[in-house]
């Protein structure tokens, strides 16, 4: 998996990179279909302290997935990026598991010639 990591309008350290990237690739190893990942780093102009901006863009197979947050460190924005992530991720594995399931009934109503069997498979699917 390739991973993108770009400051705007400074430089990053080496640990700060390290960090991100083994994060990122904890999240690959939770889905299969992860093609890589870009990284923005950014830094807010305001007199709050939250002023660090973490962007992750997952590209999976089919669409990417973004999460921005923004917090006090850079390293509390990535881990907060990254767990709504694996929120979106778990979304789009349900509804894949989901949509199997449903197609897997499917395939057993048309398969069955009894009025019987087809009952008690109706009454399974509710």
């Amino acid at each position: 998996m390739q991973i993108n990591i770009n400051a705007v309008r400074f430089k990053t350290d080496k640990e700060l990179e390290k960090f991100i990237t083994n994060k990122i690739e904890k999240v690959g190893k939770f889905h299969e279909n992860v093609i890589g990942s870009e990284v923005t780093l950014k830094l807010e102009n305001t007199e709050k302290p939250e002023n660090k901006i973490a962007e992750i863009r997952l590209k999976i197979k089919g669409n990417d997935l973004i999460s921005t947050k923004q917090c006090k460190t850079f390293e509390e924005a990535t881990d907060l990026a990254i767990i709504a992530l694996r929120k979106q991720l778990k979304r789009i594995k349900d509804k894949k598991i989901n949509k199997t399931e449903s197609i897997k009934k499917i395939e057993k109503i048309t398969n069955i010639n009894d009025t019987e069997d087809i009952e008690d498979i109706i009454d399974d699917i509710e």
